[in-house]
């Protein structure tokens, strides 16, 4: 929740700005410690979700680990405090490079996306006299029912390995000496509400999957389900931290643990969502035909979601709340860019919104700024923390 005692000092930062509750971070942190300390869930935090360092570093003292997508975030997250045998990397582009960094990094396994990829990396690890972890991503076939964009195990996906590639993937690893097999990895997309049933058949499927591989003579040590645990952006002072607990108890109540298998997850909407607001200024109200527009100085260069998915994003006058006003109007909240996908919000009902009026952009903590750019050659959003409000950088 906003702590509006805040809101004066806020006002007078330059907009727009992202603002970061810590003590709510951290309050998510220990609730996802707990959750899956209890479940005996290995953690791996989807850095692409946020990268900032502040962030990053409170994540890394919990203990968890790093889910990378570039190598880049590899070293990104072994510098913020992540253990190198705690980070995975998957992608379907890895260059040669990003596999040599990761190499001399030591990181606990990449997640393989192609028969290609696979002969890359024996041929590379071998050159620098090195084994190389190697999990397989597989492409599971499982519709998510979440948003196409962010859709990532079906076929028509170019995500994972698929079950044709099955037996070529297998013979791979007895004839390649420089890859060791480490086990699967799984991942069906983002913003997945529909928990019980969509992880339930994700953990089956790949109960499936991994008893195919065992009898083609590989051991499955490790399963990595992946991330994708949605949040509630409608209600996020409803529902600040995310259903942790009946994710991993889901998942506990379905996947095989044969053996002493290790099971590991991948959040990251789910971890910093709600701790992230995008403050902008109003600059104008502006009186259409049928519409009243309030043309704020936040665009889809800071958060870009609702241009590209469509996304909702709450939106809140903060400084009429701090005020008390009471009266309500429609408005269609729109940023400054010149294109007409840079819309927060249409037929948005607020208190009565004048010029210089702070709002605020609610969970925008993920695929928020760190998706921001300079388009129109606006410059960057600012940073400011719960825990020294009163400056930006």
């Amino acid at each position: 929740m906003l702590n509006i005692g805040q809101i004066p000092a806020l006002e007078k930062i330059r907009t727009p700005f992202y603002y970061y509750d810590m003590d709510l971070l951290k309050a998510t942190l220990d609730a996802l410690a707990a959750s899956a300390s209890s479940h005996g869930i290995e953690v791996h935090y989807a850095v692409k979700a946020n990268v900032d360092e502040r962030i990053l570093r409170m994540i890394s003292s919990c203990g968890f680990g790093a889910d990378c997508v570039s190598g880049n975030e590899v070293l990104r997250a072994a510098e913020c405090g992540f253990r190198p045998d705690n980070i995975v990397f998957a992608g379907v582009g890895k260059t040669e490079e990003e596999i040599c960094n990761a190499l001399k990094v030591g990181i606990f396994a990449f997640n393989c996306e192609s028969l290609d990829e696979l002969a890359v990396l024996n041929d590379l690890a071998g050159k620098m006299g090195m084994k190389a972890n190697v999990s397989l991503r597989i492409n599971p076939n499982i519709d998510s029912h979440t948003h196409k964009y962010i859709t990532t195990g079906l076929y028509d996906n170019k995500f994972g390995i698929a079950a044709h590639e099955f037996d070529a993937a297998a013979a791979m690893f007895r004839e390649c000496p420089n890859i060791v097999f480490n086990g699967l990895h799984f991942h069906i997309g983002s913003q997945i509400m529909d928990v019980e049933d969509v992880f339930s058949l994700e953990c089956r499927r790949a109960n499936e999957i991994a008893e195919y591989f065992e009898s083609a003579g590989l051991s499955v040590a490790n399963i990595d389900l992946g991330g994708g645990l949605g949040v509630d952006y409608a209600d996020p002072d409803g529902s600040p931290i995310a259903a942790f607990d009946r994710w991993f108890g889901t998942i506990d109540a379905n996947i095989d643990r044969k053996g002493g298998r290790r099971i590991h997850v991948e959040p990251g909407r789910s971890v910093v969502a709600q701790c992230g607001t995008l403050f902008t200024k109003v600059l104008y109200v502006k009186h259409g035909e049928r519409k009243t527009f309030l043309i704020t100085d936040a665009g889809m260069n800071d958060l870009i979601r609702p241009a590209l998915y469509g996304a909702y994003h709450k939106v809140e006058n903060v400084s009429a709340k701090f005020r008390g006003d009471a009266s309500e109007k429609v408005y269609d909240v729109v940023g400054p860019v010149c294109e007409s996908a840079d819309v927060w919000g249409e037929d948005r009902v607020l208190p009565e919104t004048g010029r210089g009026d702070l709002l605020a952009i609610r969970t925008a903590g993920a695929y928020g700024q760190v998706m921001s750019n300079r388009y129109n050659l606006r410059d960057y959003a600012g940073t400011v923390y719960s825990d020294s409000a009163g400056s930006g950088k």
